[in-house]
């Protein structure tokens, strides 16, 4: 059996937890990158003890820019060599654009955006000479529908990284490694807790949620079979088609009453 690493970014908790959990259940041996060292602790002890599996752990900061070239260079210290790539590590910045300082909107874009292109640029080039490689970057729902009053550059840094993952896929095909572009909708995690707006979306129908185990095993299922955009779910399939079906003015409307109603401005 071939020997398989995947490394995956913001894996302490949420879908990147999740995602980590999946991997090593299909025979990957793991390197687990965020900001907390006692979550990832914790997880690589779970995933040695149920999957049998080689973790390795590093504690980095991706709003810090060097961080993904330390990334790089402990892993290449390690000897480890990543033929999957998960691109999971993201948060939101509540209330409107002015609301918060220049230097937390500059390192949700380095985090959110930079991050992503940055490590992507370090580790495909081997998957490509290898002739193998996955890289699953994690976008959003909020990437593929117009912006609402709220999280200004939230939908604004996925629909980047929806576009660049897409354009990635092309160039990186033919080379044999798979890019896809994850685009879950509201996901129970630690997500809305971090930002504060907890209260806020609690108020949202049940049926709008996702679990992040099933997010997670889609998403792999989702990069093995070479989708491109992998949309999670049959609700935000449907809320996606009918986006691009309905008129300007009707969307504007509803995301004014959406922004209202369930964001902090």
């Amino acid at each position: 059996m071939v020997k398989k690493t995947a490394l995956v970014t913001g894996a302490s908790a949420g879908i990147g937890a999740a995602i980590a959990r999946v991997f090593a259940a299909n025979g990957f041996d793991l390197v687990l990158t965020a900001r907390r060292a006692d979550r990832l602790e914790a997880l690589a002890s779970e995933l040695r003890a149920a999957h049998g599996r080689t973790v390795h752990v590093i504690v980095a900061d991706l709003a810090d820019p060097g961080a993904p070239s330390r990334i790089f260079d402990e892993v290449t210290r390690l000897g480890v060599t990543v033929d999957a790539l998960v691109n999971n590590a993201g948060y939101g910045l509540a209330g409107g654009f002015f609301r918060s300082s220049w230097a937390d909107h500059r390192d949700f874009i380095q985090v959110m955006v930079t991050a992503v292109a940055d490590l992507c640029y370090r580790f495909a080039p081997a998957m490509a000479d290898r002739q193998r490689g996955w890289i699953i970057n994690v976008a959003s729902v909020a990437g593929l529908v117009p912006g609402s009053a709220g999280h200004t550059l939230y939908g604004a840094a996925k629909s980047l990284v929806i576009r660049f993952s897409e354009s990635l896929a092309l160039e990186l095909l033919p080379r044999g490694v798979h890019v896809t572009a994850l685009c879950p909708g509201f996901t129970y995690s630690e997500f809305h807790d971090v930002n504060d707006m907890r209260a806020q979306v609690s108020r949202l129908p049940k049926w709008m949620w996702m679990d992040a185990d099933t997010v997670a095993r889609q998403a792999y299922d989702a990069v093995m079979r070479g989708d491109v955009v992998c949309v999670n779910g049959r609700v935000n399939r449907a809320m996606v088609s009918l986006v691009r079906h309905s008129p300007d003015w009707l969307l504007n409307r509803a995301l004014k009453h959406f922004s209202k109603k369930y964001r902090r401005v």
